[in-house]
């Protein structure tokens, strides 16, 4: 065969194969996990999910050290019902994040926040309502701002202002992975690291409860909010959009995974159940389109059926919630904002604290 015929065929006398992709498949097919949720008595629970925050932090690796973030606000926009500022903080000694933080209109007192964090393209643009060209819907920032959250939305490595030149031809996101990979470090640590550096920065703020912080995202933002949520808990509640489901099953799609969204050996070491039973007992919503290719709601809805012994085990069956909505790869909101309303509380109202 040729790599073109996508799979092994009769070369000379053996069946042969050239296609690198068929070889990765064969070899994700006989992989099985090391320590499946489903292998695991209730009582064995506990310990289970101390072995999956090991094995995750053995993953992600060593962290850099940490810098003060010397915060700076370099503009403020008046916007329909709430106010937005760019924001610039440090988060290593050579690295800092631009952000846009958006005020809900007469806030004086603490309350509930949330950081937004972006998909693939144009970055915070995008969920702040600057790009609605790109999605339409995808303004998930906005919509919590005018339902009176205090929202963060940084730019994530690679992405919006922190995005280096690249040829046509180049992905930036690959290409970051490249240079991660010659370094000895991973882009969703290094993502992930801002991200609770964000964290800092709204539990640092006067308007801010920093007993009732929430995370959204959708798509590369669903994958990063499901990881901060897993090791950080200041996250109170979580909306993880178009992501959780299966590495497994996501990697069956030829080119759905990128630079930015794969841990070195991860296959069958750590999977989607195990992040979320990490966040377990803390709210979190998983919204599923019904059309979605790239993370298929089969795969989601597996994994979120597993994922709802260890929220009962725990005491904590109304805290996980799978919301299916018609539609393809984007965000629907439809059951995310009131649910971080639910478990944030708005405004600065006193809202439940769920249990860390």
């Amino acid at each position: 065969m040729t790599t073109s015929t996508g799979g092994p065929g009769a070369i000379g006398t053996r069946t042969r194969n050239f296609s690198p992709w068929f070889r990765w498949m064969t070899r994700l097919a006989a992989t099985v996990h090391e320590d499946p949720v489903a292998a695991q008595p209730d009582a064995a629970l506990p310990g289970w999910r101390e072995g999956r925050r090991r094995r995750l932090a053995e993953l992600l690796g060593p962290e850099p050290a940490p810098v003060p973030p010397d915060l700076e606000v370099v503009e403020s926009v008046g916007c329909d019902g709430y106010r937005r500022d760019k924001v610039v903080f440090d988060v290593e000694a050579v690295m800092s994040v631009p952000a846009y933080l958006l005020v809900p209109e007469g806030r004086t007192a603490p309350g509930s926040a949330v950081l937004a964090v972006h998909g693939h393209g144009p970055g915070k643009s995008v969920v702040c309502g600057l790009a609605t060209t790109e999605a339409p819907d995808g303004d998930y920032a906005v919509q919590l701002v005018r339902r009176g959250h205090l929202v963060l939305a940084p730019d994530l490595r690679c992405f919006g202002e922190r995005a280096d030149w690249n040829p046509p031809d180049h992905y930036g996101c690959d290409t970051n992975l490249v240079h991660a990979v010659m370094d000895g470090a991973n882009p969703i640590a290094q993502n992930l690291w801002d991200l609770r550096r964000c964290l800092d920065v709204l539990v640092e703020h006067p308007l801010v409860d920093p007993r009732r912080i929430g995370a959204a995202g959708l798509s590369y933002g669903g994958t990063m909010t499901l990881f901060l949520a897993a090791v950080d808990q200041r996250v109170a509640a979580s909306v993880v959009s178009g992501y959780f489901s299966s590495w497994a099953e996501s990697h069956k799609m030829p080119w759905n995974m990128c630079g930015s969204q794969v841990l070195y050996g991860m296959l069958g070491h750590l999977e989607h159940i195990d992040l979320g039973a990490l966040v377990a007992p803390r709210p979190l919503l998983v919204e599923t389109g019904r059309e979605d290719l790239l993370f298929p709601l089969a795969a989601a809805t597996e994994s979120v059926h597993q994922l709802r012994r260890v929220y009962r085990t725990l005491g904590a069956p109304d805290r996980l919630v799978h919301a299916v909505f018609d539609g393809d790869h984007r965000w629907d909101g439809t059951e995310a904002l009131p649910f971080l309303d639910r478990w944030l509380g708005v405004g600065p109202a006193t809202g439940p604290v769920p249990p860390g």
